[in-house]
């Protein structure tokens, strides 16, 4: 599975790569590829290509703030959640993505 995320958080840096960094780990150890952008008051880092996008199962927006760039995901299932989510929980995180995309093709 290869799912692709927009993370950003009000009270910035710390929260955002936080989430980042548990949810790259949760992915990698279930044997999945994630990419992840993050939305800071500052600018936009690692902006996912239009392929990263379609290439995707799933696009997973994990923030507490409105992003830009939301129209890039209309034709994808999307799965927002608060940011706390990614940061707390990420492994429960990335097992009900699988069940949900296991569930949806049967």
């Amino acid at each position: 599975m290869k799912f692709v995320e927009v993370a950003a958080y009000t009270a910035g840096i710390a929260h955002t790569y936080l989430a980042k960094e548990k949810l790259v780990k949760a992915a990698q150890e279930a044997g999945y590829i994630v990419i992840i952008e993050t939305q800071r008051k500052i600018g936009t880092e690692d902006e996912l290509t239009t392929k990263e996008i379609t290439d995707a199962d799933v696009v997973i927006i994990a923030t507490d703030i409105s992003i830009s760039g939301r129209e890039r995901f209309k034709d994808k299932k999307v799965i927002w959640i608060p940011t706390h989510i990614a940061m707390k929980s990420p492994k429960a995180l990335v097992k009900n993505i699988e069940m949900e995309l296991n569930a949806a093709t049967k």
